[in-house]
């Protein structure tokens, strides 16, 4: 149900009809949530609700195509279209998204990562493309030989660590990083173009996705946005809803994020554990003894300093401080 309440507040945000057969009651029922701040909605990319996707020139010979929800690109080089990612929510559209705006085939197709959200699509492409070429990283193509999953194709074409891709008059550097996925990551960059993509490193305008973006990796996590500022872009694709991140960005999310985990890390280091957890451990039973209420504490700390600044603090904050607190008690 909240992501039903969660669904309806976005397509409301994009100008999307929803119809979900909810009653009036079952939302009420849902928690209260602010709403998306007004200079956050301003910068949504205008998605034609019949049409259900939007091509974007963002560079010379560089395009993002997204449905509002989810993002991936495409580089034209005159011998030929290179694709990133293939979300299943658009995927039936990408052909037709390219050939909007080229006559050249997509003739490659580049995972950034093993998830399904992301390259899921890739069975529609190779059906309506079967000599496609699929790149991807290693531990990205030995996931998904063991995964026997018809919906991603296993890449035909792989590499360990980086790679730079060179067709016609485009050059794409592909370098893995292990922010969010354990099978790893790529950064998705064009010299000279000023544009990189990194898939589940933040929501520009938003706090990043639950728990960190799912991250499986937190220290390298708190590492990922000074490797991003390395490279010289002005342009980035995170992956999700239509909005473009930019430098500004990718600085904001590196606050919050570090906001998180220094306010877990003091109250858990200035905290009497055994103390902490008695008042849950006589309610609920020495097994619970870990409903010790620091993950509350961190988030109404967090939700009172950026609720202003960034959409989806109430939503997410929790799930942010219980998975820094997790780096904090035990990784650290």
């Amino acid at each position: 149900m909240q992501t039903l309440k969660l669904t309806a507040a976005l397509a409301l945000t994009l100008g999307l009809s929803f119809s979900a057969g909810a009653g009036a009651q079952d939302l009420d029922k849902l928690p209260d949530y602010v709403p998306v701040l007004p200079q956050v909605k301003a910068r949504a990319l205008p998605v034609d609700p019949q049409k259900r996707y939007l091509v974007k020139e963002v560079k010379p010979n560089v395009y993002v195509i997204t449905d509002g929800v989810y993002q991936s690109a495409f580089v034209t080089t005159g011998k030929g279209v290179i694709l990133f990612d293939a979300p299943p929510s658009f995927a039936e559209h990408i052909v037709k998204a390219v050939t909007d705006v080229t006559a050249e085939p997509i003739v490659q197709l580049v995972y950034s990562h093993v998830h399904l959200d992301h390259i899921s699509g890739a069975h529609i492409i190779v059906k309506q493309i079967p000599k496609l070429q699929i790149v991807a990283e290693e531990g990205t193509a030995d996931f998904l030989r063991e995964m026997h999953d018809p919906r991603r194709p296993v890449p035909t074409r792989i590499f360990k660590d980086h790679r730079t891709l060179k067709l016609g008059s485009m050059t794409v550097q592909l370098k893995v990083g292990h922010w969010h996925s354990p099978e790893g990551d790529l950064f998705i960059y064009l010299p000279g173009k000023k544009f990189l993509m990194a898939i589940d490193t933040l929501a520009p305008g938003s706090v990043p996705f639950m728990g960190f973006d799912l991250t499986m990796n937190m220290h390298d996590y708190l590492k990922v946005f000074d490797q991003l500022q390395v490279y010289d872009f002005d342009v980035l694709v995170s992956g999700h809803l239509t909005y473009l991140a930019g430098r500004e960005d990718v600085q904001v999310t590196k606050d919050y994020v570090m906001d998180v985990y220094k306010t877990i890390k003091r109250i858990h280091d200035g905290a009497d554990q055994m103390t902490l957890a008695a008042p849950a451990t006589q309610k609920y039973g020495w097994d619970n003894k870990f409903a010790d209420g620091m993950v509350d504490q961190c988030a109404k700390e967090v939700q009172g300093r950026w609720i202003n600044k960034l959409a989806g603090v109430d939503v997410y904050a929790s799930s942010h401080c219980r998975t820094a607190l997790v780096y904090a008690r035990w990784d650290e």
